[in-house]
């Protein structure tokens, strides 16, 4: 598994509650730049829209060989391959208050094709991000007294 992309900001601002995997419906030179890394999720997230689910604002930047005649928009609405049970499954949870429906890493599976790992989520309110980046610290900071040790 070659993990491509990874929104660590998702870690930041979400709770992650359930992760699932999700195939990308994608046109042909984005591959190609997906394998070049070329692949930002920073302000992406998965709507479902008519009961399919699509990802927003993920963004696939085109290849200097790509005919330029043929270049549709980077930023596209990308639709995601999911089992009817698991998109009712979402459905059903993000009809709540709160949830969320957020991309963590995009990658290649075994069988070298691009999945997309997305994740049920709830916000963070700000003091949470805040105890959370204290942890980090001391986590960090224990290791570091472990190793001189």
């Amino acid at each position: 598994m070659k993990i491509v992309a990874t929104n660590k900001k998702a870690y930041h601002d979400y709770e992650i509650i359930e992760k699932l995997e999700a195939g990308l419906v994608l046109k042909g030179s984005e591959v190609k730049s997906i394998r070049a890394s070329r692949v930002n999720l920073k302000d992406s997230f998965v709507k479902i829209v008519k009961g399919e689910p699509f990802v927003f604002g993920m963004h696939i930047s085109y290849p200097e060989s790509t005919n330029p005649f043929f270049k549709p928009d980077e930023k596209r609405p990308r639709k995601l391959l999911l089992h009817k049970k698991e998109i009712n499954k979402l459905i059903g949870k993000t009809s709540e208050k709160g949830y969320t429906i957020v991309p963590l890493k995009l990658y290649f599976n075994n069988k070298n094709l691009a999945k997309l790992e997305i994740a049920l989520a709830k916000g963070k309110a700000l003091h949470d991000k805040r105890e959370a980046l204290k942890r980090k610290i001391l986590d960090r900071e224990a290791k570091q007294a472990l190793k001189g040790y």
